[in-house]
């Protein structure tokens, strides 16, 4: 019954920015890592950025300086700030999150619906 919903897609100019939210809900013991995807008509989905337990992180070179995932955990959120947008940013995004259900529990990876992201003139 875990559940990621997603925020904060639309249609944006060159250069523009949008901010993505995902909220988790649901019996979750605790979250390991929160990332954003993202897939392009013909491409495979590829992870865009993710912020491990703690606060270490992870980038797609190319939106490497533009983008910035961050959480709040007391709100089981996780967003991914959108700066200087290019069109080859478009795509459907999509936020996983890792979680355990209960202690010692496994591991399993729970995805958000997808927020569609438009870059364009």
């Amino acid at each position: 019954q875990v559940q990621l919903v997603e925020s904060g897609g639309g249609l944006v100019q060159p250069g523009g920015s949008l901010r993505l939210s995902c909220a988790a809900s649901g019996p979750i013991f605790s979250i390991d890592v929160m990332g954003w995807y993202r897939q392009a008509p013909g491409n495979q989905r590829e992870l865009v950025a993710a912020i491990i337990s703690g606060t270490s992180t992870n980038y797609l070179d190319p939106v490497k300086g533009r983008f910035t995932i961050s959480k709040d955990d007391a709100k089981k959120t996780v967003y991914l700030q959108m700066n200087s947008l290019k069109p080859e940013d478009t795509a459907v995004y999509y936020c996983k999150v890792d979680a355990l259900l209960r202690p010692g529990g496994s591991r399993y990876a729970y995805w958000g619906q997808g927020t569609q992201v438009t870059v364009s003139s």
